[in-house]
């Protein structure tokens, strides 16, 4: 058996439809930009014909469920929300075909990519990375996952609500790369594994909360995402 020096923390993972056991997350990839009036918004445009798709990454210990209190960030006047379909690998694969994509999907869920997003630009500016906007401490939310073993989603809603008020809305057969080329394209750069998380894109609309603020999500046939926006911790509540 190996020793530590304290206690490693518990591996991350997400509540299932349907069980009590919990499916266990490997890594989680973000993908920038896939709906083109989310690009608009954003300042940029993308053309299909000569791009390609672009990832972040969160760590999975930024990982929280739905229903969480998350607090306000520190080092943020501007902190946002993105609606996300999220798709669950249950299989893996290197240098898939997008046409046997469909075989790695385990399941879906529905998602918010809470983002620091005064840091996130002002970093893109400068040609930096953007961890510091993305990666956030409770950044990845996520709701139980539905199992749905080989199936890709086409189309179907995609809606947030912030405090009862819809802010986004759309539809997945918007996205400007559908899953199965994310997947195979994804899985050109790295051997995909059981519980890899894919979060497929956000739609037009994102915009900022505040303390006090309850998101609520949805993704047609597969599930919802609540968040509550709390307070900003103080220094001392956070020693």
């Amino acid at each position: 058996m190996t020793a530590y020096l304290w206690t490693p923390p518990a591996p991350a993972s997400l509540a299932v439809r349907g069980t009590d056991a919990r499916l266990p997350v490997n890594r989680l990839f973000f993908v920038g930009r896939n709906y083109h009036a989310h690009a608009h918004e954003m300042g940029v445009s993308v053309d299909k014909a000569t791009a390609r798709p672009f990832y972040f990454t969160k760590s999975p210990v930024h990982l929280v469920d739905s229903g969480a209190t998350l607090p306000y960030p520190p080092e943020t006047q501007n902190f946002h929300y993105e609606m996300e379909w999220v798709a669950v690998l249950g299989r893996g694969g290197f240098r898939v075909p997008a046409e046997r994509a469909h075989e790695l999907i385990y399941g879906y869920a529905a998602g918010l990519d809470m983002t620091r997003r005064d840091v996130q630009l002002r970093l893109r500016d400068k040609g930096h990375p953007w961890c510091m906007g993305k990666d956030v401490e409770g950044s990845a939310v996520c709701g139980e996952v539905l199992p749905m073993p080989g199936t890709v989603l086409e189309q179907g809603e995609i809606v947030l609500e912030v405090n009862g008020t819809v802010r986004q809305r759309a539809d997945l057969g918007l996205l400007i790369w559908n899953l199965r080329e994310l997947i195979a394209d994804l899985s050109l750069f790295y051997h995909l594994q059981p519980g890899d998380v894919i979060y497929t894109g956000t739609p037009e609309g994102v915009g900022p909360v505040a303390p006090g603020d309850r998101l609520h999500g949805r993704v047609a046939g597969v599930g919802d995402v609540h968040l509550t926006i709390g307070p900003a911790e103080s220094a001392a509540s956070a020693g």
